[in-house]
């Protein structure tokens, strides 16, 4: 890559300390400014990890900026890209990018018309576990993948959020915060869905934060917070997708994908590492060797012990794509798809009747060892 491209952050939540912790690792992009509503979040990060505050609409005219990460709150995603897009910058943002179908090709349209890029997390179907998946697949190692099941659940984000209330109004919920992990990684490694049917509820109406420092505050809930969902894919494979926040405990693992030939465990796609297990027909599971992939290595302590954490890399890969003038894979179009996705499993439940998606994409490139290596400031 020739020049590093100059990021600036909108959003100076809790997820921005990721992003200006991890960029580093890769070349190709330089973090420097960011901005928020709250000139005081912004001037606090900025001192953090050596950047400049700046306004929105500073940053926004801001010449050195090429890319804007957005990382505002979901409600406003729309809102701050499109400003960013007729402002002439390149956009990545945090999932989901959108929250309908028709915002997104609004930025679509936004973008083409400027020759720019948009870009959306979440990126960690870039880690090692998962690429690991999609070669084993690619290889024919699993036959045709003809169903398989998904689970994320749990008891929510108000026992460890500082301000989770958004994660329970509209654009929330586990399908639209979660639902993105796990619907990007089931498309890059099985292809676009063709229709959704779902069944969703809201178990508990109103929530109690345990978190500090609104200990004991009530938030209402509007948003479905337990959502059981069956995915047809156009290739013709069946998932079911179970996403909950209502959930204690349980035992399911996060993904499983049954094949022709024999049934592959994906880790939880939430994370970039982890274990994946692959049967030879009728064999008991057997734990693969870790993949020789630089995005698989542990490189942070979390309260489980080390995992893998390579937040950015597909702010990086865009930025690469934008130097070398090929798709990036991150792409709007697989993000918007999956925003279909999300939004048709969330009528789905509200009408009782299947929702065919609009939307098509194709799978995005599989990011190789030694193509992941390359997006590195340094080998790993």
């Amino acid at each position: 890559m020739a020049r590093r491209l100059g990021v600036g952050v909108i959003g100076c939540g809790n997820i921005s300390a990721a992003y200006f912790r991890l960029a580093p690792l890769f070349k190709g992009i330089d973090m420097r400014a960011c901005a928020d509503v709250a000139m005081e979040a912004a001037t606090a990060r900025a001192r953090e990890f050596g950047v400049r505050a700046e306004t929105v609409d500073g940053l926004l005219k801001s010449r050195d900026i090429d890319i804007v990460v957005n990382l505002t709150v979901p409600a406003a995603h729309y809102a701050v890209s499109k400003a960013a897009l007729d402002a002439g910058k390149h956009v990545y943002s945090e999932k989901p990018f959108v929250l309908s179908v028709r915002e997104g090709q609004d930025l679509a349209r936004r973008a083409a018309k400027k020759g720019l890029r948009v870009g959306s997390a979440p990126d960690t179907f870039l880690g090692g576990a998962h690429q690991q998946a999609r070669a084993l697949i690619d290889a024919g190692k699993t036959g045709r993948i003809t169903s398989g099941v998904c689970h994320v659940m749990s008891h929510g984000m108000e026992h460890w959020h500082p301000n989770p209330d958004f994660f329970f109004k509209a654009g929330g919920g586990p399908v639209l915060d979660l639902g993105p992990y796990y619907l990007t990684n089931l498309v890059q490694l099985i292809g676009p869905v063709r229709r959704v049917a779902a069944l969703c509820a809201i178990p508990a109406p109103q929530r109690t934060i345990t978190s500090k420092p609104r200990h004991g505050q009530k938030i209402d809930v509007e948003t479905p917070t337990t959502v059981h969902a069956l995915l047809e894919f156009v290739d013709g494979a069946t998932i079911t997708f179970n996403a909950s926040w209502d959930v204690w405990s349980h035992s399911h693992t996060p993904m499983e994908l049954y094949g022709e030939k024999g049934t592959l465990n994906v880790p939880d796609p939430n994370f970039f590492g982890g274990e994946v297990g692959l049967t030879d027909g009728d064999k008991p599971v057997k734990k693969l060797p870790a993949f020789p992939h630089p995005f698989g290595v542990a490189n942070q302590q979390s309260g489980s012990g080390p995992v893998a954490n390579y937040r950015a890399a597909g702010l990086a890969d865009m930025a690469g794509a934008i130097a070398e003038n090929r798709p990036h894979r991150c792409s709007l179009d697989m993000s918007l798809h999956v925003i279909d996705i999300m939004t048709g499993i969330l009528k789905a439940g509200e009408t009782g009747r299947f929702v065919t998606m609009p939307t098509h994409c194709e799978r995005p490139a599989a990011l190789s060892p030694q193509e992941a290596r390359t997006l590195l400031a340094r080998k790993g």
